[in-house]
């Protein structure tokens, strides 16, 4: 079964697939270890991860290398964050052609100019493309795919940039027109007022994913009961969990002068060692090595 295809299966199975963010192979063998559907391969966090704004200083190739890496690691899907799309229609067929030869299941295109920068970057420049200018990267990208099953998602973040649900909805509606298979819709508010009124009046029949970082009190069952949203994705949790842990961490040991108080709290190194893989290796040594 194609990676689309397993994608598609668990929205068909689940009715809302729940996407992990990941910045690594390790986060995503963590991410399916806790349950999740599927990995949500963030630029965002793949940006933090090199010390970057997430400003798309971090190439296509960088990119697509760890998403490869993700995907050999873990057998969930790979909803691939590639932005802009690297470029112009054309760009966006390239790009499509290589992260499904990657193993993704997935990308997900966004309507702003490039360089684009972080949607919840406050005072960012959030600079939206035309629509028929957007249009013509969907449908370069859904020619462009072999898989018939390999999802292309758009993107559209007019609420980001301070359009009303009007403006959201008809780029919607154009963007399924041009042939996309989901519509993510954005928001940088910390209620989730205006996702529920866009939900409340989408009139497309694809469906809806949704990124509920800026508004996390909206529920998974209050995401079900709106019924056209197929996709959570906890956008960038994996690499501020990340970041949470290890400066407390840090903080311990710079303050005791040591790591005994720390080692008691972290996991140990043969665990370590489970997530890479050793014991396996192990059993491959005594197989193979003569």
């Amino acid at each position: 079964m194609s990676p689309g295809k397993r994608l598609r299966l668990v929205i068909e199975t689940h009715g809302l697939a729940q996407i992990m963010s990941g910045h690594s192979p390790l986060s995503a063998i963590l991410a399916d270890e806790a349950g999740f559907d599927g990995i949500w391969a963030s630029g965002f966090e793949l940006s933090a991860l090199y010390g970057l704004p997430d400003m798309s200083f971090i190439s296509m190739t960088q990119h697509l290398d760890m998403v490869g890496a993700i995907v050999a690691a873990t057998t969930l899907p790979v909803v691939a964050d590639i932005d802009t799309g690297f470029g112009n229609a054309i760009n966006v067929m390239h790009a499509v052609k290589s992260y499904e030869c990657a193993g993704a299941a997935a990308v997900v295109i966004e309507d702003k100019i490039f360089p684009k920068v972080s949607s919840l970057t406050p005072n960012g420049r959030q600079d939206l493309t035309r629509v028929e200018e957007f249009q013509g990267k969907i449908a370069a990208a859904v020619a462009a795919r072999r898989d018939p099953d390999f999802l292309v998602i758009a993107r559209t973040e007019a609420l980001i940039a301070g359009f009303d649900e009007d403006e959201a909805l008809a780029r919607g509606v154009a963007y399924q027109a041009a042939g996309a298979d989901m519509i993510l819709v954005h928001s940088k508010l910390d209620t989730p007022r205006q996702i529920e009124r866009f939900s409340g009046a989408w009139i497309g029949h694809v469906p809806l994913a949704i990124v509920p970082t800026t508004y996390p009190q909206l529920t998974e069952r209050r995401i079900r009961d709106l019924g056209n949203i197929a996709m959570v994705i906890y956008g960038n949790h994996a690499i501020r969990a990340c970041i949470t842990a290890m400066r407390g961490a840090f903080a311990t040991i710079k303050r005791d002068g040591s790591a005994a108080n720390l080692d008691r709290e972290l996991v140990s190194v043969d665990e370590v060692f489970r997530l890479q893989g050793m014991p396996h290796i192990r059993e491959l040594e005594e197989k193979f090595l003569r």
